[in-house]
């Protein structure tokens, strides 16, 4: 192929991650030229009725993660904004509704794809007026979530709130086989086609089977009914993806589709199938620029995960970053679950991997129930503790971070909630600055 032949094919990706990697390898693999767009190197102008787009970009593959940002609403729009001038694979629309999951269940079932039931209110109290629908246990969802977080299992007695936090939350009818070791099946689909599937397996003591939180794959390529592949390409095209990773799950009833995901990962579903969807999402961009693929050279790079460092990784500019916001040794914080949200002082510990709440603390803004526990080495001690671990929403300083925190009890401690690493690794932690005015005291050694 010539110079003249090739496109140059644009991954917009403020994140660092294996997908938009492999996703510019295959590009250049196949030929063709690429641009990573992203904080380094991206800028737009108008300048006398006329708009550029730097760098220059002949299509633009959407990878930003919008799930994991507080403000999804500003990427959103700044994807927007280059889908007016380049032609875009995942466009924004589309990606509004696959991210917002009672948009993507209503679309669903009006394109005739069967879902699970789900309420959405705008007050608690009509959420908690449907709750009687969904049986002795429902899943409660933030309506945007991330990697797992923002999702519980809620008895017929525990109530919940219209928002956990800043985002909304809603009832989900519970899908599941009472007799199988709970597992869903992640299908992932490029331009109406099934590249490959896995099932996911839960881990022990949890219901959740995301990678992320532990869960165990298994290839389900060539296992997959015709009926859940065809169920997975029509999901897809419902809600108007180029690529995604559309979730099922099968009950006693059949099959329902949970989620349709733009930016799903690819880690699990190559550790799993041994193919890699990037070449063929790449083969797709180049084609909606106009040019030309070897079909062949796309399966022959599939085999591979190419995520080593692409050559269109911008140069890291000399200027200083943006200095992380400050917190103090003892910070007043936020904390949301299922029944309500409750200000409390919390101690931060650079020492600690992870949030600690209270028992008593987690019972009542209903961070649970408990389905996961942890193996948590304490100090010096050689033996490691079980602890019960929670989703929990922390609001600091006007950001929000859902995390799985232990809970233990904490009574006897002066303040309910530690503050790990999980949390603290988004600040610069001062230790000379209290709320509380206390002394300095002893840090607690939690890992």
């Amino acid at each position: 192929m010539s110079d003249a032949d090739a496109v140059t094919v644009g991954v917009l990706s403020l994140h660092t991650s294996k997908e938009t990697k492999a996703i510019l390898n295959a590009v250049e693999s196949l030929g063709h030229d690429t641009e990573w767009l992203r904080t380094e190197n991206t800028a737009i102008s108008v300048t006398d009725g006329s708009v550029v787009l730097e760098p220059t970009v002949d299509v633009i593959a959407n990878r930003m993660l919008l799930s994991n940002t507080e403000q999804p609403a500003e990427e959103l729009g700044l994807a927007n904004t280059f889908a007016q001038l380049v032609p875009t694979l995942n466009e924004p629309k589309s990606v509004l509704t696959a991210i917002h999951k009672l948009s993507t269940a209503t679309t669903l079932a009006a394109n005739d794809v069967r879902t699970p039931d789900v309420t959405l209110a705008l007050n608690s109290e009509g959420l908690n007026a449907a709750r009687e629908r969904y049986g002795e246990e429902a899943v409660y969802k933030t309506a945007i979530g991330t990697h797992g977080g923002g999702t519980w299992k809620v008895g017929r007695d525990e109530p919940v709130n219209a928002k956990v936090g800043n985002r909304y939350a809603f009832l989900q009818e519970l899908v599941d086989h009472d007799d199988l070791r709970h597992r869903d099946v992640r299908v992932y689909v490029v331009d109406g086609e099934v590249i490959s599937a896995m099932y996911r397996y839960a881990p022990d003591n949890d219901w959740r089977t995301n990678v992320a939180l532990g869960g165990t794959v298994e290839n389900a390529t060539d296992d997959l009914p015709d009926d859940v592949r065809e169920m997975a390409q029509r999901a897809a095209d419902a809600v108007g993806l180029d690529y995604a990773g559309v979730d099922l799950v099968e009950s006693e009833e059949g099959w329902f589709v949970l989620e349709v995901n733009p930016t799903a990962g690819f880690k699990g579903l190559y550790e799993a199938t041994h193919i890699s969807p990037a070449p063929y999402i790449a083969k797709l961009a180049i084609e909606r620029a106009g040019g030309e693929v070897d079909d062949q050279r796309v399966e022959e790079l599939s085999a591979v995960l190419d995520d080593s460092q692409p050559t269109a990784q911008p140069v890291q500019t000399t200027q200083p970053s943006e200095e992380p916001a400050v917190i103090g040794y003892t910070e007043e914080v936020i904390l949301s679950g299922t029944s309500g949200s409750k200000s409390i002082i919390a101690k931060s510990d650079t020492g600690a991997t992870r949030t600690s709440i209270d028992t008593a603390l987690a019972a009542d803004i209903g961070a649970g129930p408990i389905k996961s526990i942890t193996r948590i080495r304490s100090g010096s001690s050689k033996t490691a503790k079980s602890r019960p671990v929670v989703d929990v929403v922390v609001g600091v300083g006007g950001n929000q971070h859902t995390v799985t925190a232990s809970v233990e009890d904490r009574s006897h401690m002066d303040y309910p909630v530690l503050l790990g690493r999980d949390i603290l690794e988004n600040y610069q932690v001062d230790v000379s600055r209290r709320i509380d005015g206390n002394p300095a005291d002893t840090p607690e050694e939690e890992e």
